[in-house]
């Protein structure tokens, strides 16, 4: 994990929701709809930006040469396959950063017709030619959670002797539990410590969140998030999750302000025509909603009884009390005061 100017442990997250997010099935952004989230993942302190495929055509490069105009503070990254016509395709987007994803499983390699040659030589013919013409290059390992640790420390050797980026490891399909994402991660630190490790966490099994947070107490140097975890099948690694997550656990901190999260998840959540669950960690229209006596008893005294942070630190408007079942008479009496 990076620092920041006090020595704080400080996250480097990249956002997808413009790439992963939008390959969820029926998700498609207009471009005005997705300059409006980049620009709002600027705003709450996102550093980088992974805004799409050039290679998908015209209106698709179009539509990141207008993100990358709109924020020159921001690195602008576009997802390629490890082929020379997304390259290219990519200069005709004015980004000044790509990541070529390579197969790195027997499964992917043999769907996809590969083998490991073919990874090295391709490699090894694009990342020179990408590094006369990009600012940043970033080697995406596809499918790493099934690859043998061993033939990910060779590739990462190999991206060190060509001056990579960064190695982003991939839980492609979501099997990674906490565990075993740490132990590979730090091992492949440990092994090649010259080459900054990314981390790319499915939720298929619901554990990207945490994934992505011990991946960077293991030595990442970045981790890709989306808004409300938007993303292929069951998603991706939530920002707002991850955000919190660090900064509430004491864990480190996310440089994002966290005051714009509600309204980023609320325009994502417009755009994507996918409504949350009320209960969504953080943003969820329940999160801070209470019923129960015991807790609106307590928290009419201490609010922090019940509640891990406030709801106004993440952009809620504040608290709720609902009278339900479960309600007391300390709950009956405090909406009783408080009704107008």
């Amino acid at each position: 994990m990076l620092t920041d100017s006090s020595g704080k442990a400080r996250a480097w997250l990249v956002d997808s929701t413009l790439r992963d997010g939008e390959q969820a099935a029926g998700v498609s952004f207009s471009v005005d709809e997705s300059v409006n989230i980049a620009t709002r993942l600027a705003a709450v302190g996102i550093p980088e930006i992974e805004v799409g495929i050039p290679a998908m055509g015209r209106q698709e490069q179009q539509k990141i040469r207008q993100i990358v105009r709109a924020l020159p503070q921001i690195r602008c990254t576009a997802w390629c396959r490890a082929r020379y016509e997304d390259l290219l395709a990519a200069v005709d987007a004015e980004v000044s950063a790509v990541h070529l994803s390579v197969p790195v499983s027997a499964i992917q390699l043999a769907a996809l017709g590969h083998d490991w040659n073919w990874v090295f030589s391709q490699l090894g013919q694009l990342i020179p030619w990408a590094r006369k013409r990009f600012d940043y290059v970033s080697i995406g390992a596809q499918d790493a959670s099934r690859c043998d640790t061993q033939d990910l420390i060779r590739l990462a050797k190999f991206l060190s002797k060509h001056r990579v980026d960064r190695l982003r490891l991939a839980d492609t399909v979501g099997l990674w539990n906490p565990i075993q994402c740490y132990g590979l991660v730090a091992g492949v630190v440990a092994a090649v410590p010259t080459v900054p490790i990314g981390v790319h966490c499915h939720d298929d099994l619901g554990m990207a969140t945490a994934n992505t947070v011990v991946a960077l107490l293991a030595g990442a140097h970045s981790v890709d998030v989306t808004v409300n975890g938007l993303g292929e099948r069951a998603g991706n690694a939530a920002l707002e999750e991850v955000a919190m997550a660090l900064e509430v656990a004491a864990l480190g901190s996310s440089g994002i302000d966290t005051s714009g999260l509600v309204a980023l998840s609320k325009l994502v959540e417009t755009c994507s025509r996918r409504k949350l669950p009320i209960g969504k960690a953080i943003v969820g229209d329940g999160a801070f909603r209470h019923e129960s006596g015991i807790h609106v008893h307590a928290m009419l005294r201490d609010s922090r009884a019940y509640e891990p942070f406030a709801p106004e630190r993440v952009g809620h408007s504040g608290r709720e009390f609902v009278l339900g079942k479960h309600s007391g008479n300390a709950a009956r009496h405090h909406m009783q005061v408080t009704s107008p």
